[in-house]
């Protein structure tokens, strides 16, 4: 039994246990997912049990306040919990109160205008140059069977060589090429067309040249080893083994390949309107993530080499 345990009545403790039970055979959370939610709801209760004085039941959790979730988030902080700590406490804790509406036991209206910490923005984190070259250099080197080489390459080319998201690489169809460009299906059905440079046409072109499978014009054209659409968790694993062979940092990933090519763009005088198109998004406030990272290399590079700058 947890702390909680000797802090709540039984039936609060009831309800507790059913809740895990339904977030883990119906949610199918994961283990760590359920042992996360559940020590963030053992803060809440640890924390009421002192904030209203003694065992926490039923009628305790009805009266809570907008100012007794506010109190209990204020002390989280004060003991070190970040934005992001609280944030996903806060969302365990939602979860079990939601539960409990659900079933109609209680409802508690004061959670439902408590917001979440605002989290702070995070920067793409892109590889470098010879990064981003050595894991495209690299792939067959990790693979016996040539076509499923040639069909790794062909997709982390398409990451990095053209800005795809992993979704938007493995949903290509052969009618979707053509010499010069790529038609692409993104975000909310948009189609947008990304030009198709030489080193990533010959990737795909040589992955299809070997590909075993006969493949219909307008079905996707990556395929596992048994003819079916090809699984992005196979690209990302594949982006794992090549971390590790490489020493790359945990931030590689298929995406962080996309990062790196609006990156290299803008480090090399892109327009970002133009990469905002290549890039598909909607907004060019999202683009402008990427003009934060430039700023940071132009500012150490200046620092580095400008004349009034050294001693």
């Amino acid at each position: 039994m947890t702390e909680t345990g000797f802090l709540t009545t039984e039936r609060v403790r009831g309800h507790i246990a059913d809740w895990h039970r339904e977030l883990s055979a119906i949610r199918r959370l994961s283990p760590k997912t359920l042992e996360a939610y559940g020590r963030d709801l053992d803060f809440f209760f640890i924390f009421l049990a002192n904030h209203l004085g003694g065992e926490v039941s039923l009628d305790k959790l009805k009266a809570l306040t907008n100012a007794d979730l506010r109190a209990f988030m204020a002390a989280r902080r004060a003991k070190g919990a970040g934005s992001r700590t609280l944030a996903r406490g806060l969302s365990g804790i939602k979860s079990f109160f939601t539960y409990l509406e659900r079933n109609n036991i209680m409802a508690l209206e004061a959670l439902s205008v408590v917001r979440s910490p605002k989290l702070p923005k995070t920067l793409p984190k892109a590889l470098t140059v010879p990064e981003a070259k050595a894991t495209l250099e690299s792939t067959k080197d990790l693979e016996d069977t040539p076509w499923i080489a040639a069909r790794d390459t062909a997709v982390i080319a398409l990451c990095y060589g053209s800005g795809l998201r992993i979704s938007e690489a493995l949903g290509l169809t052969r009618t979707d090429l053509d010499s010069q460009s790529l038609r692409v299906k993104g975000k909310g059905g948009k189609t947008r067309l990304v030009p198709l440079i030489a080193p990533v046409r010959r990737a795909v072109e040589d992955y299809l040249a070997q590909c075993p499978f006969a493949l219909d014009a307008n079905e996707p054209m990556f395929r596992g080893v048994r003819g079916g659409v090809l699984s992005p968790r196979l690209i990302q694993y594949r982006v794992e083994q090549l971390r590790s062979a490489l020493g790359l940092p945990p931030s590689a990933t298929p995406h962080a390949l996309r990062h790196s090519f609006a990156t290299h763009l803008l480090g090399k005088g892109g327009d970002l309107r133009s990469i905002q198109e290549l890039l598909g998004h909607a907004s060019l406030s999202t683009t402008q993530i990427y003009t934060h990272i430039d700023t940071s290399h132009l500012l150490s590079s200046y620092h580095k080499a400008h004349p009034r700058n050294q001693s």
